[in-house]
């Protein structure tokens, strides 16, 4: 695979066990790379390790609720003891919402920027000081359409993705001179858990098809390519960009 190959290389994914999540891990371990899924379900974790076993990668999994310092710190810790270093982060946990914003409580407002923004933060300054060590690093944030585009129903997830962009460029700015890339991945419009409502409605979900050139929901494992470019060699020099994957919808 040359610059792509990721032999040797160890990654942790959060929310890797399923969704979007299950398919940057299982396109990494594709790669070569050891993975560690950083996730809350245990039952879920289990069956994507085996998933990602079955392609020869070693494989963890480690129960992380991205909110809390101490779990980061201690998924960090073990997946470097485990594969003896780590070099890629993918922070894709996150949760989804919806309701108005004049009806938004600051509980819910409060959980969804812990949750989606403020755990990217603390994962990317907690490995910061490993990869710097190490000569380098990768770090991949997963934005959202809504990074780009406002929506009556989900401020306060527009809020939290639109800074995740924001937080990407800043970090790669601030940690070019470690060798650290840190860019991020925009999907579009996803089969996943998070969108079953959405195709559940039928005139929304017609409306996104048939705005979206490709005319149709993209599946998780389409986001592979895009996390293999950034966590390998051939990214060396591409930093603090988002690339989108969305079948065409943001250009539509």
């Amino acid at each position: 695979m040359g610059q792509f190959d990721l032999k040797g290389k160890t990654a942790i994914v959060t929310g890797g066990n399923g969704g979007i999540g299950r398919g940057l891990a299982l396109a990494l371990a594709a790669a070569g790379a050891n993975v560690c899924i950083a996730a809350r379900n245990a039952d879920k974790m289990a069956n994507t390790q085996a998933e990602l076993e079955a392609l020869g990668a070693q494989a963890m999994s480690i129960t992380c609720d991205v909110t809390d310092l101490e779990q980061i710190q201690r998924t960090i810790e073990e997946t470097t003891e485990r594969f003896g270093g780590c070099d890629i982060l993918i922070n894709n946990a996150g949760i989804g919402q919806g309701s108005p914003p004049e009806d938004l409580a600051d509980e819910d407002w409060d959980r969804t920027i812990a949750t989606n923004l403020s755990s990217v933060f603390r994962f990317c300054r907690a490995v910061y000081p490993v990869f710097k060590a190490r000569g380098g690093g990768k770090i991949i944030n997963i934005g959202s359409e809504y990074s780009l585009f406002g929506s009556p129903m989900v401020a306060d997830y527009s809020a939290s993705k639109g800074g995740v962009i924001q937080l990407t460029k800043s970090l790669a700015v601030a940690w070019a001179h470690a060798n650290i890339q840190v860019n991020a991945i925009i999907p579009g419009w996803i089969t996943s858990d998070m969108t079953e409502p959405v195709k559940a409605d039928t005139e929304f979900f017609e409306a996104i098809v048939q705005r979206t050139p490709a005319h149709r929901f993209g599946e998780p494992e389409e986001l592979g390519g895009a996390s293999v470019l950034l966590a390998s060699a051939a990214s060396d020099f591409i930093t603090g960009q988002s690339i989108v994957v969305d079948g065409g919808y943001s250009i539509s």
